[in-house]
């Protein structure tokens, strides 16, 4: 597979990070660099470092593995995006909004982003991709949009006031509601 496509198959895997640093970026305005920067290689660590893992793991658990990741995907976007509505909706003196410094949280967000990048690592084996080179592709890819999304999310957020939560909530359940339909279109 050549860089081009590869590079191709990383954008595509971006979008999901891309649009959940967007809602990072409206939630935390105030967001500074360094976490920022740990939001995006998280997120980047996560895009490439699955796709190397379905990539070793290959066709042997994919048959288990591929009849649950949308609903992982889902689940984990949805309580995510169900606790910032909630949180955004409630008055500003009862408000906790979501800490994007807790590792739970970031995790969360990761996973549900990245398990596309599981099953395409799983594909790259049966094409024999050079999996390093991919993963690194796709791990530099993803941190740039996403540090980029944080940014423009940064920007917006200054602008849209105290229920900027309650978008980004509905951003998150938007991806997880995409990746189910799109998986049970592709069952159908």
């Amino acid at each position: 597979m050549d860089l081009i496509t590869i590079t191709g198959v990383a954008l595509g895997l971006s979008f999901d990070s891309f649009a959940v640093s967007l809602s990072c970026g409206v939630i935390e305005s105030k967001i500074k660099f360094r976490s920022a920067m740990r939001i995006a290689f998280i997120l980047a660590l996560f895009q490439g470092g699955l796709t190397v893992l379905g990539f070793f793991l290959g066709s042997t658990v994919a048959g288990q593995i591929e009849m649950y990741d949308h609903w992982v995907a889902f689940v984990l976007l949805m309580i995510l995006a169900a606790r910032m509505i909630i949180g955004g909706m409630k008055g500003e003196a009862d408000r906790q909004p979501v800490d994007l410094s807790r590792w739970t949280v970031l995790l969360t967000m990761a996973v549900g982003t990245s398990i596309d990048a599981f099953a395409v690592g799983i594909s790259f084996a049966l094409l024999r991709v050079e999996i390093w080179s991919a993963g690194l592709i796709i791990g530099a890819v993803t941190f740039i949009a996403s540090m980029t999304a944080i940014r423009i999310g940064k920007s917006a957020g200054s602008r849209l006031g105290s229920k900027v939560e309650i978008l980004g909530g509905i951003i998150l359940a938007a991806i997880g509601i995409r990746i189910l339909a799109e998986h049970l279109m592709a069952a159908a």
